[in-house]
């Protein structure tokens, strides 16, 4: 799990957008069912925009460059960035879209929208913990978010030369986002 943060405002509609220094989107993967991969994009935009005082309604629009992933392995990363992954020459970006964000405690959101990666756009439900700082801290307008979220590689055509005792099918994608 990682942490989104977005400063919060109780007036509507507010929209902010990442502070790139302090944020991040990251994926893991397992490999030879022995150990897990764990990479990132480099180079990303993402905004929320609300309408009311939380972020019940809210939408949520992520970008990524897909040449901007990262495992820290440079052979590695060709691979990944080829036609036999990502295949970042014909499909450049990596964009996610909500659809609904729900309240389900006082605390938890269940994020839901559509991912296209790879040229496939597939539905995508994502859960997030939810923490704002007392006012007592000095911290103001600012809320934290932790993100999690499964896909399957199999469903966007990614990598389908590779069984699943090579390279895992379920990838977990995870987010760390500061508002500027």
């Amino acid at each position: 799990m990682s942490v989104l943060l977005f400063s919060f405002k109780t007036t509507a509609p507010a929209t902010w957008t990442a502070d790139k220094m302090h944020s991040k989107i990251g994926f893991s993967i397992t490999h030879n069912m022995a150990s897990d991969v764990e990479g990132s994009f480099k180079v990303f935009d993402a905004t929320i925009t609300t309408t009311g005082d939380d972020f019940t309604g809210a939408t949520i629009d992520f970008t990524a460059d897909a040449s901007s992933i990262t495992t820290d392995n440079e052979r590695r990363d060709k691979d990944i960035k080829s036609d036999d992954f990502l295949d970042v020459e014909k499909f450049p970006k990596v964009v996610f879209k909500s659809t609904s964000v729900t309240k389900t405690t006082a605390s938890t959101y269940k994020i839901v929208g559509n991912l296209t990666m790879h040229g496939v756009t597939k539905p995508l439900v994502l859960d997030a913990f939810v923490r704002i700082p007392p006012a007592a801290t000095g911290v103001t307008g600012v809320a934290g978010f932790k993100i999690s979220g499964i896909i399957k590689r199999s469903d966007f055509g990614i990598g389908g030369t590779f069984a699943n005792i090579v390279l895992g099918d379920e990838v977990t994608l995870d987010g760390e986002f500061k508002s500027k």
